[in-house]
């Protein structure tokens, strides 16, 4: 069936928002003598989600309440999302190129925070829908968060492709039935993209893979 819908993961597939996670994490646990931490240190572990990793961080700490350093995370990073954080050479252009396709977001970043973030880059409004951490029961891996786009979209999975510099991306799409984008500029290695359908260098070749596809 031909492609009407692409599913893009949000940090380190259309934005890097790397330094400023980083600057957040270490706002957050100075006062308690951890850190600072390093942006390849904390790259290394984004990706499930702010509450796992600051879980992560806190295991030779249990004696740290994680709620605590959670709030002062959110605090800090809501008020400076976008210090440094951008999109990726050709991430307008490619979501201007594919104005004729249904585009959505699943970011295992809270829902708000990944909203705010795609505004204030002037990204949202080439989207027609954007799940966070906290929007379903279930975040990537899981299959829950693509089949909720897709049945809110009434797309069949055949018809629908997933994008992401993660195996919790690809694994989420393989689980739901559509095909699969790994980008190899992300936050992970690409060792882990090994059971994507295609590994994209650049976001502009995904062009060339929509067009074979459709």
């Amino acid at each position: 069936m031909a492609l009407k819908l692409i599913i893009f993961d949000l940090d380190g597939t259309l934005v890097d928002s790397r330094v400023d996670i980083t600057n957040a994490i270490n706002y957050a646990v100075k006062e308690y003598g951890i850190g600072p931490f390093s942006v390849q240190e904390i790259t290394s572990m984004v990706g499930r989600g702010i509450t796992r990793l600051i879980e992560d961080l806190l295991r030779p700490y249990p004696y740290i309440s994680s709620k605590d350093i959670i709030e002062k995370f959110l605090y800090y990073y809501e008020r400076h999302l976008l210090d440094n954080t951008k999109p990726y050479p050709g991430v307008k252009e490619v979501l201007e190129g594919l104005k004729e396709y249904k585009k959505a977001v699943i970011s295992n970043k809270r829902e708000y925070l990944s909203i705010k973030t795609l505004e204030g880059l002037g990204l949202m409004s080439y989207l027609d829908i954007v799940l966070g951490s906290d929007s379903v029961p279930e975040k990537k891996p899981s299959p829950v968060p693509v089949l909720t786009v897709l049945d809110r979209l009434k797309i069949d999975p055949e018809e629908a492709l997933i994008v992401g510099d993660s195996d919790l991306d690809i694994r989420a799409g393989r689980a739901a039935g559509v095909r699969t984008a790994g980008v190899t500029y992300g936050y992970r290695p690409v060792e882990v993209l090994k059971d994507a359908d295609y590994l994209i260098n650049d976001i502009r070749e995904l062009i060339t893979i929509v067009k074979l596809l459709s």
